[in-house]
């Protein structure tokens, strides 16, 4: 009879951690690029998520369907540990001299610094949610898990899910909205004033809905 992944991968069967890399590392990858919002440190994230499942390949329970709810726990967690380097690299880089920002005009770029500043807002106003809120909802929306299978991630009940997704959607929504006009009103404060002899030109792209992005 042949073994499931599940229990090959208990055994230390490497050829089973391969073919799990090889059907959620895309997967990881983009739930740690939306969470961290970094390339870099998104590829970072899910060689330590993988590395931490062969690692900890003995917690994955003998019973069960699909290991990809346990994974993302995995990659959870990672994400945790990176956020909180993060944040202390970002302390102490603070504590430097700051330096002149360069602006760059090209046309080629709008659309991407559009699209950064929008995942940037999303970003921002997920990180003003209670942290148990902002997992289950990065996991039920951004990965795609169902409820159980969030639940068993996360460890905590069904009816924990529910009521923090509900509660994380709509305060997002509020919350991105605030950040996008943030954005908005402080480019605008960033424009040169009007002199003799100079027109001001109104800034460009205003601030769109990201309903889309967070349902």
């Amino acid at each position: 009879m042949e073994l499931s992944q599940r229990a090959r991968l208990r055994a230390g069967d490497q050829g089973a951690l391969a073919e799990l890399f090889d059907e959620h590392a895309q997967a990881v990858y983009g739930y740690a690029l939306r969470t961290l919002g970094d390339w870099a440190a998104a590829e970072d994230a899910v060689s330590l998520t993988f590395l931490e499942a062969w690692r900890l390949r003995g917690s994955l329970h003998r019973d069960g369907d699909s290991v990809r709810p346990w994974l993302f726990g995995l990659a959870t967690n990672v994400l945790r540990n990176t956020a909180r380097t993060a944040r202390r690299h970002r302390a102490a880089m603070s504590r430097l001299p700051e330096r002149e920002p360069v602006p760059d005009f090209a046309d080629a770029l709008v659309t991407r610094l559009d699209d950064d500043a929008r995942l940037a807002a999303v970003r921002r106003a997920l990180a003003r949610l209670r942290r148990g809120d902002r997992e289950v909802f990065r996991l039920c929306v951004w990965v795609g898990l169902d409820y159980a299978s969030a639940a068993e991630a996360l460890g905590v009940p069904l009816g924990t899910v529910r009521s923090r997704l509900s509660r994380a959607r709509t305060r997002l929504r509020a919350l991105t909205d605030e950040e996008l006009t943030l954005d908005q009103k402080s480019a605008l404060d960033r424009e040169p004033g009007s002199g003799p002899g100079q027109v001001r030109h109104g800034g460009v792209g205003a601030a769109r809905s990201t309903q889309g992005d967070i349902r």
